[in-house]
């Protein structure tokens, strides 16, 4: 049935790819919508003036009062001081992702975490279409949950990647399973403490009841602390021990999914194209999802040993004078390049970004004698120095771009050495989003071979 928006005045805030997702939503559900951007651009007011919005732009909108709801797109931090004078006249406050909820079709697979969320996202995904499920991959990853919800049928699964800054601004989201992968350092900038960062996590299993699913990294303290509170059926994974309930672990080598007292071998963990121990965790956290949203083993089994990863996270970009390249773009906090650095050895490492409000010492402790040379660039290069010099690592080069660093890298390499980028920061101090540097370092890299 057609859902209809007709009594609902709203306003957007934010015109990226979910605010003008769900503007246009709101549109053509009949509600009156204005949006606002805090920069202005022509092409912006154009594409208002096509759905017949009313926009605004500048430090803050106008006026705030007088709408039933704002829309904020996941950039937008809750604290803003004109988004809480909306919610003090009693404007109800969400996001583009309880929009889609509320409004559209489909089934939910929810899926968060620090790390790791992309991978498993798309591997979700795949396995899903395999089976033959009717699926659409959106959120985090790239695709407006709204522009899929909209279109799809309620037999269809919408496996989502979700963000703190989605899950933030849920109220009625209910996922028919959850995951949470694992909690680490990250957005400290935007969240302020650890515990508001695991609490917006933690939203994403808020609603959902003994009729639903809740999938969790056991091995994650964090996550475990988490979930205590989650009225879901909970599943763990763990590549660190076995479990006499309804779980997925690694026994004797292989994957494993446990039913009750039933136990079902996926696959060798060896048998995976996409290296490193968090693979892995993604894996079985993949198994555990697929397999209780009714998916055979055998399906799950054959996209496991076949899929070969996502693009900026541990991509190959191939070999110059015998010299590895990779490309980890998408390692946009410290534990998310740990991990990376945890995959190879005689690495040369490219790190440096936009500051999060991250702590880098776990990060250089994490090297543990595999990163033999450390080329900064970007604004926190200095704080990564800083920590590496005081945990005694001084083979540091500082850079001003990524031409400079993979030339840099080039010159100090030698074969069998590994040159990894994974920043251990976000891009936006010298790019739009992680995919441009990725893009960026790959396009160096093919430089050279010339």
């Amino acid at each position: 049935m057609e859902k209809k928006a007709e009594n609902i005045r709203a306003l957007v805030i934010g015109l990226g790819r979910s605010g003008k997702a769900g503007a246009e939503a709101l549109v053509n559900m009949g509600a009156e919508v204005d949006v606002y951007d805090s920069n202005e651009d022509i092409e912006k007011r154009d594409w208002a003036s096509s759905i017949g919005a009313a926009i605004s732009f500048g430090e803050r909108p106008v006026n705030v009062k007088g709408y039933d709801m704002l829309v904020l797109s996941p950039g937008v931090p809750t604290d803003k001081e004109f988004i809480k004078e909306a919610e003090a006249e009693g404007t109800e406050v969400i996001g583009e992702l309880e929009l889609a909820y509320r409004y559209g079709n489909g089934k939910y697979v929810a899926i968060t975490g620090t790390n790791g969320k992309t991978t498993t996202t798309t591997l979700v995904g795949e396995i899903f279409k395999e089976a033959g499920k009717k699926t659409e991959v959106v959120g985090n990853i790239g695709v407006a949950v709204m522009t899929k919800a909209m279109d799809v049928d309620d037999d269809t699964y919408l496996v989502t990647e979700c963000s703190s800054f989605q899950l933030d601004t849920v109220v009625n989201f209910k996922p028919e399973i959850s995951a949470v992968l694992n909690i680490t350092p990250d957005h400290l900038d935007r969240h302020k403490t650890m515990e508001n960062y695991a609490n917006a996590k933690g939203k994403i299993f808020a609603n959902q009841g003994p009729e639903e699913y809740c999938i969790y990294n056991y091995d994650d303290e964090i996550v475990r602390e988490l979930v205590k509170n989650c009225k879901a059926k909970l599943i763990p994974f763990s590549r660190k021990r076995e479990f006499e309930c309804s779980s997925a672990y690694v026994k004797n080598g292989n994957i494993v999914v446990r039913d009750g007292k039933f136990i079902f071998v996926v696959c060798r963990d060896d048998a995976l194209k996409i290296p490193g121990l968090h693979n892995l965790e993604n894996a079985l956290a993949a198994a555990a999802i697929s397999y209780f949203a009714g998916i055979k083993i055998d399906v799950i089994a054959k996209v496991l040993k076949t899929f070969k990863g996502v693009e900026h996270r541990i991509e190959d970009c191939g070999a110059v004078n015998g010299v590895k390249y990779i490309n980890d773009s998408k390692g946009t906090n410290p534990d998310a390049a740990i991990k990376a650095v945890m995959s190879f050895r005689n690495i040369l490492l490219i790190a440096g970004g936009y500051d999060k409000g991250a702590s880098f010492d776990e990060f250089i402790a994490g090297f543990d004698g595999r990163v033999k040379t450390l080329i900064l660039m970007g604004v926190t290069a200095p704080k990564i120095k800083e920590a590496a010099e005081r945990a005694g690592f001084t083979d540091i080069h500082m850079v001003k771009d990524m031409k400079e660093a993979v030339t840099t890298a080039s010159r100090l390499a030698v074969k069998g050495d590994t040159v990894l980028l994974s920043p251990a920061c976000a891009s936006w101090d010298m790019y739009k989003k992680f995919e441009d540097r990725g893009d960026d370092f790959r396009n160096c890299v093919k430089e050279l071979e010339k």
